[in-house]
């Protein structure tokens, strides 16, 4: 990453609540066609979240604590903030002395920028004002929360506009919501009373895979960038009789993890 940073423009795309076994299976089955373009082999990588639910998991993710590779570590991470003894931090690591990973970034001439999704960037309390203030700009609004069928197209709207303001590399992170309860308007031919399961959460990762495209093109159009996208945790739909997340099972623990260079132009 001491490569990456200062040459690149950067993107971390949280889909929240995105299970690794839908993620895997959809891609397997041919159904995400521009997540298969950028993967490396177009395939996910299976990881660990740092935290069940979204604060906890956004509060590592943006400390440079992403997503554990699921196999017997230590593994180096990405990024680290400065910290004596950390097993984690080599060489490849770009150490930032902040708090967070965007302080660190903005430190090292980045325009950090937030396009908040789920109720903990919605910036009307106290609580959910916490994760968005980590950045200098941070955007959100009820059409991009969990309530709307064009959440992602509205999220990437949004930054399109923020990004274009920037002068000088950015710093772009944006948390998707479609795929979090309630998603059962994804699914062709659902209404409310069919309530959400594993095929409707599958339907609006499609409707992601649909757009996500445009923001790699984003953040490749002034010079190349790299880009993490990755679930910050997953859900259950009924498995061993759990619903939701902030608990300690398999569904939730699991997600779906890709790192990817992305050449200046590849995307239009």
């Amino acid at each position: 990453m001491n490569r990456i940073v200062g040459s690149h423009d950067l993107l971390l795309v949280t889909l929240d609540t995105l299970r690794h076994d839908v993620a895997d299976d959809l891609l397997r089955a041919g159904r995400l066609p521009n997540l298969a373009r950028a993967l490396p082999g177009g395939r996910w990588e299976r990881r660990h979240s740092p935290g069940g639910f979204t604060y906890a998991a956004h509060a590592a993710i943006l400390a440079g604590f992403l997503p554990t590779p699921a196999a017997p570590g230590p593994h180096p991470r990405l990024f680290a903030a400065a910290f004596p003894g950390s097993e984690t931090t080599a060489e490849g690591t770009w150490v930032f002395d902040a708090p967070d990973l965007p302080a660190g970034l903005a430190a090292a001439g980045y325009r950090t920028i937030c396009v908040g999704g789920v109720g903990f960037f919605n910036k009307l309390t106290p609580l959910g004002s916490v994760l968005p203030g980590m950045f200098a700009e941070s955007h959100w609004e009820p059409g991009f929360g969990v309530t709307s069928p064009t959440s992602f197209e509205e999220q990437i709207a949004c930054a399109e506009r923020a990004v274009a303001r920037a002068d000088g590399p950015v710093f772009l992170f944006v948390n998707v919501s479609a795929l979090h309860q309630p998603n059962w308007f994804h699914l062709p031919g659902a209404t409310r009373g069919h309530g959400d399961g594993v095929e409707s959460h599958a339907a609006a990762l499609e409707y992601v895979d649909r757009h996500i495209g445009r923001l790699f093109a984003l953040v490749s159009r002034e010079r190349p960038g790299f880009a993490i996208v990755c679930s910050d945790h997953g859900t259950a739909y009924g498995e061993d009789g759990y619903i939701g997340h902030r608990i300690g099972h398999e569904v939730v623990w699991t997600v779906p993890y890709g790192e990817f260079e992305l050449k200046q132009g590849e995307w239009r």
